[in-house]
């Protein structure tokens, strides 16, 4: 069901087009006869991810730091919001712009979107959640959330966001939409990003030994890049407001991740262990109920397919 909602839109705005997710987005518009503008800093996007679309009818590409109000040269009449780092290592190293992405960035994307007359969509997160209390996690959940940990600046800048977009709609009648994403992985992810998967497929790929945290009972629930982007086409189509969660319902422990991945990757790495990070998320399980009732959404790509896909992806690529 990817790309089947996209042709509705004329002209698509993409912020953060150049990351992960986000090259993926601009990708599945396009390929559905949607106009794209892309607008990324390349702070943690990668031109790279974008470098076959460049050529593209319908593609523009625009380097500009969403935290500073921007234009484009053509009124969109869809807007997702995608620009923010998003992996542990960048918005470690990147405190103050993961901030301002979330909240200078997210006004300054649902003020085009509020001027164009156009649909407004929050890519948001599960770390929303925090650590849970709460298992699996629903919309209701309010969530657990250390507001000065090391993750916060993520966290927090990803509530606030939430919050603006909530009160936009409200105050001004922005068309806007919140969708909730779960560990999404795939082709594109960068090795040393700090998030599991690409690490895990990086030294399994070299022979390293598997770096897995704490004692590896931690749970994920990872959802492959094409079902994310099918469920937030689907959730922009729908005119729901959300939030919504998107996400994998199917758990497993960090323990298990690392040994499915040196299976499937042949590789003769061992598994150790390194102390877990401040604030690390013991469980995350996303409730997709809503998704599947509102959107007729739910993953169709399987863990193993998925990985089997993001394996040799890696092996076929260089990665940082």
């Amino acid at each position: 069901m990817g790309s089947s909602h996209a042709p509705r839109w004329e002209h698509a705005v993409v912020t953060g087009g150049g990351g992960f997710v986000g090259s993926h987005l601009c990708s599945a518009l396009l390929a559905a006869g949607t106009a794209v503008t892309c607008v990324d800093d390349f702070s943690t996007g990668r031109p790279e991810n974008i470098s076959e679309l460049v050529d593209r009818p319908g593609f523009t590409l625009q380097e500009t730091n969403v935290s500073r109000p921007f234009s484009v040269r053509r009124d969109p009449d869809i807007v997702l919001h995608l620009a923010s780092p998003a992996s542990p290592a960048d918005y470690l190293r990147l405190p103050l712009h993961t901030l301002e992405a979330g909240s200078l960035g997210t006004r300054n994307a649902l003020e085009l979107a509020h001027r164009s007359g156009a649909r407004f969509v929050l890519a948001s997160t599960s770390e929303v959640y925090g650590d849970p209390q709460e298992h699996p996690q629903n919309e209701r959940y309010w969530g657990h959330v250390n507001p000065v940990g090391p993750r916060s600046v993520y966290d927090e800048a990803k509530r606030f966001g939430e919050a603006l977009t909530t009160a936009h709609a409200s105050a001004l009648g922005t068309d806007a939409c919140i969708v909730r994403l779960f560990n999404t992985y795939g082709p594109r992810m960068r090795g040393y990003d700090g998030r599991a998967v690409p690490t895990f497929i990086r030294q399994a790929l070299a022979g390293t030994p598997l770096t897995v945290t704490g004692d590896g009972l931690q749970t994920r629930s990872l959802c492959y890049v094409e079902d994310t982007v099918a469920g937030i086409l689907a959730a922009a189509d729908h005119g729901m407001r959300g939030p919504v969660n998107l996400g994998n319902p199917d758990e497993l422990t960090m323990l298990e991740l690392a040994r499915w991945i040196v299976e499937l990757a042949g590789s003769s790495s061992e598994i150790t262990f390194i102390e877990r990070p401040t604030d690390d998320p013991t469980v995350r399980c996303p409730d997709i109920t809503l998704a599947r009732g509102k959107l007729q959404w739910e993953p169709r790509v399987a863990a193993e397919e998925g990985l089997r896909r993001t394996i040799a992806w890696f092996r076929a690529h260089c990665h940082d």
